[in-house]
């Protein structure tokens, strides 16, 4: 374009040249208005190419349709994160809500506000839906968090006291992967087949007298200065910055835990095979976002596909 400028100029100040040496002012002066008329027709044809380009990158994008998924913050909202352009390959703009409790995106999502969320494990679901008489269903699992006993007040396993506080979650589903978590590592003793239905009623040797206290799972990260030690969820663990590592102990791979506790997309029941639910499973189940979570969270979260 720029060089049909330069080729129209010089023709143009040429026929100019030729007017201007019969010494006429006027003629001079029609040379140079043509000159800026034509530069002036052909920058606004740039322009113009300009503009439609933005808009047809504009329609582009207004062509995407838009899926909006609930998640706490670490690792899910960044795992959705690690997964929004695979998704928009295929065809959705996905918008992250995120939550900071175990509550609100399940109430979101059966209320329509949500097309889906991706925090929690299925046990936690079944037990939501027991108690809201809701119908959420799992798309399927994703990862799984293993749980850490993480040291307070007292930094070893071995130097826990007669009498310890012990943090673990307070809501049913995660109270009694905690307990099994302790009972693993011989610090309680749970009755026998009690399994994932365990609560504190259900411990049948204590030797230690250990003080079980149930804290709100957000909390307990928080908790850790005033308890010799806390059972905490994997997910704030990573937000609060601990690491598995670090754990006193951690549930191992081949647990029970681990295996039931895979953290699955929720969706409304009879939503589980639409074309964008297809389409999140697919984006969080993929190399890009497997290599995102095990390059990321060091084993700390791991994925189940």
């Amino acid at each position: 374009m720029k060089k049909s400028i330069y080729v129209l100029a010089a023709a143009v100040l040429a026929a100019g040249a030729l007017t201007a040496c019969g010494g006429g002012a006027k003629e001079t002066t029609a040379a140079t208005t043509a000159v800026e008329t034509a530069t002036e027709a052909a920058t606004t044809g740039e322009e113009t190419t300009e503009a439609a380009g933005e808009e047809a990158t504009e329609a582009k994008a207004e062509d995407l349709k838009k899926i909006i998924v609930g998640a706490t913050p670490a690792p899910h909202a960044e795992i959705l994160v690690a997964a929004k352009e695979v998704l928009k390959e295929k065809g959705y703009d996905l918008e992250i809500k995120e939550y900071t409790d175990y509550v609100q995106p399940d109430v979101a999502l059966d209320s329509g506000d949500l097309d889906a969320n991706y925090f929690q494990h299925f046990p936690y679901l079944e037990q939501f839906n027991e108690e809201r008489g809701t119908t959420l269903v799992s798309a399927g699992s994703i990862h799984y968090e293993p749980f850490g006993i993480y040291g307070g007040k007292t930094t070893s396993l071995e130097e826990l006291p007669d009498g310890a506080d012990v943090a673990v979650p307070n809501d049913v589903s995660n109270e009694a992967r905690a307990l099994l978590l302790l009972a693993d590592n011989g610090l309680i003793e749970l009755k026998e087949g009690v399994g994932l239905e365990a609560t504190k009623k259900d411990i049948v040797k204590n030797d230690k007298n250990l003080n079980i206290i149930e804290i709100e799972a957000a909390q307990l990260p928080r908790s850790l200065g005033d308890v010799d030690i806390a059972v905490i969820n994997g997910n704030y663990a990573i937000q609060a910055g601990l690491k598995v590592s670090d754990a006193l102990a951690a549930e191992d791979t081949d647990s029970i835990a681990a295996t039931t506790y895979g953290n699955v997309v929720a969706v409304r029941e009879g939503e589980e095979s639409t074309e964008s639910t297809k389409a999140l499973m697919e984006a969080l189940t993929s190399d890009t976002v497997k290599k995102f979570i095990e390059d990321t969270y060091e084993g700390a979260v791991v994925p189940l596909y």
